[in-house]
């Protein structure tokens, strides 16, 4: 119960926080304003109606809000809009705790500044170095990156840290989880002392909040409750199987369906990534699959068959999970159920990502009910028993 009271109490603090429900009142750039809409935003999400104008004003900001309500584009609104473009020195720092996340929060933020000539780049490891130096030393307002490689740019004098004036530290209950506090703390050293910082994070943890007396001051604390988050719009189903190795069948069974549209099938170890993909070949289906000790430049490869849609079913461990956004998928398959809760809503809130409908799908042995009822219980949502029509929901 803990955790409920302590949600509570983060919640009664963002009451006062105002929801502005339109862009136009957010007052943002005209500019921007037009790239939003253009890259297809009509209304701001619950986390972006309370917490793009705190940002864009100065405050500090801790937002707990999970995958999949709009957060990437929140922190790309809140970015272009505090950048001064006729400067080009770094003004705003994104760090993430994978590679994916942090390219991906890039993407968006240079596609929403185009038009007001927002310079950004990805920082991140598994990339060239040279790359690295030659983009800052030409100059970008906006630098989202993992925290070896930008701390490894900060030392080589190469990111220059003096006009850096917002530092946003996304997925931090993973960040801190990944052991990455000591890369964190290390970049914030060379940071100036009136840094203003924002956290946004799925969950609070007690050391996160701990760590934020350290160095935030005074921050406006925004909750987007759980029932605002992504598990609407998105129908849940379990397949019971009684042993594991049913789960290939059934697996091959659903394919038709899968490929309809686009599927990521989410397994607990890259062991049985590996596994379960040579067996789907073995047996003439196509899929790809990705986990985080392939090299960087395969895992992008494999990211792009699946973005264009090459490929249709993409088989994956959590490294996926948080913060990737395929349009097209709207199908997620549990082969394993997630080790813990936060895991389900991130991996589930890769289909019907905000304002879309997606379906999800658990494969469950008879020793995980107990693991499937206690994750609908937390999010008080309905599971059902997989239909047959399956094919006419997704």
């Amino acid at each position: 119960m803990e955790e409920e009271d302590d949600a509570k109490l983060v919640f009664e603090t963002s009451k006062g926080v105002e929801r502005i429900m339109s862009f136009d009142e957010m007052g943002i750039k005209d500019g921007l304003l037009r790239e939003i809409y253009n890259y297809g935003f009509e209304k701001p999400s619950a986390i972006q109606q309370r917490a793009v104008l705190p940002i864009i004003s100065g405050r500090d900001v801790i937002a707990q809000a999970q995958s999949g309500t709009g957060k990437t584009s929140m922190i790309a609104l809140a970015v272009c809009q505090i950048a001064d473009t006729k400067s080009s020195e770094v003004q705003a720092l994104i760090l993430s705790p994978t590679r994916e996340l942090a390219a991906q929060t890039e993407k968006v933020i240079s596609a929403i500044g185009d038009y007001i000539n927002i310079q950004s780049h990805a920082c991140i490891g598994g990339k060239s170095v040279g790359e690295d130096i030659r983009k800052l030393e030409h100059g970008v307002h906006v630098v989202s990156g993992t925290p070896g490689r930008v701390c490894d740019m900060i030392k080589r004098r190469t990111l220059r840290t003096r006009s850096i004036k917002l530092l946003i530290l996304d997925e931090s209950d993973e960040m801190l989880s990944r052991g990455f506090k000591d890369q964190i703390y290390d970049v914030y050293r060379y940071l100036p002392p009136e840094i203003q910082v924002v956290l946004v994070s799925a969950t609070l943890p007690n050391e996160i909040l701990e760590m934020t007396s350290k160095f935030m001051t005074d921050p406006v604390r925004i909750l987007v409750k759980r029932d605002e988050l992504t598990l609407e719009g998105i129908r849940q189903f379990f397949v019971a199987v009684e042993r594991e190795e049913w789960k290939f069948d059934t697996l091959c069974d659903l394919y038709d369906i899968l490929t309809i549209t686009q599927a990521v099938v989410f397994c607990n170890t890259k062991q049985k990534v590996d596994w379960l993909a040579a067996q789907m070949r073995k047996n003439n289906f196509t899929v790809s699959s990705m986990h985080g000790d392939m090299p960087q430049k395969e895992r992008d490869a494999i990211m792009g068959e699946f973005r264009s849609g090459q490929t249709r079913l993409l088989i994956t461990t959590d490294v996926w999970a948080r913060g990737l956004d395929v349009q097209q998928v709207s199908l997620v398959i549990n082969y394993d159920l997630p080790n813990n809760r936060e895991l389900y809503i991130h991996r589930i809130g890769r289909s019907g990502r905000f304002g879309r409908k997606g379906v999800a799908i658990s494969f469950v042995k008879s020793d995980d009910i107990k693991i499937l009822r206690d994750i609908e219980q937390y999010y008080s949502t309905q599971i059902d028993e997989m239909p047959m029509n399956v094919a006419d929901l997704v």
